[in-house]
């Protein structure tokens, strides 16, 4: 994949969005077993009023990820308190994963933090989801057991953190 652009998504982009994100959680094991998770995935409309959604786009302009940045309190925060950003259903289209895209959006939504003078930003995991755990140790998150929960017996998800302190804004 050439250079990955990351910029905020568009109506335009929703189908593609709810195609890929369905696609890459299928592709991960994270869907088995689960009663109606596919179709909040793919309500990317609805996830569009809940923060800021954005996607990567490869060279030739086709969306291959997505992610939603939120703030604590809003209505797609599960984690996140104050002082604090989240992101949230980051997704990667699966013929496109390992090429950048992924931690595109995830430095895309730590430099808004950033901007917007938060100290941290958190995340929930699915507990297997190996992919995953490496890219964000690799980006500087650190797990925080402390926070880990289950919305739904059989979902276990582990809370993850990226200290801000002392990061300046991008330029």
């Amino acid at each position: 994949m050439s250079a990955v652009l990351v910029r905020a998504a568009e109506p335009a982009d929703f189908g593609a969005i709810a195609r890929l994100t369905v696609a890459a959680y299928e592709a991960d094991g994270q869907l088995k077993g689960e009663h109606g998770y596919e179709r909040v995935l793919a309500d990317v409309a609805g996830r569009a009023t809940g923060g800021e959604l954005l996607v990567a786009v490869d060279g030739t302009g086709q969306v291959v990820g997505s992610v939603l940045f939120v703030l604590p309190g809003t209505s797609y925060a599960e984690l996140s308190g104050p002082g604090e950003a989240e992101f949230r259903m980051l997704a990667v289209d699966p013929t496109a994963q390992g090429q950048g895209a992924g931690a595109a959006l995830v430095r895309a939504c730590v430099d808004r933090a950033v901007e917007l003078g938060c100290r941290a930003v958190v995340i929930s995991a699915r507990s297997f989801s190996a992919p995953a755990h490496r890219l964000y140790a690799r980006l500087g998150f650190h797990r925080t057991p402390e926070r880990d929960w289950s919305p739904v017996a059989g979902v276990d998800l582990i809370a993850l953190r990226l200290d801000l302190t002392g990061q300046a804004p991008p330029a």
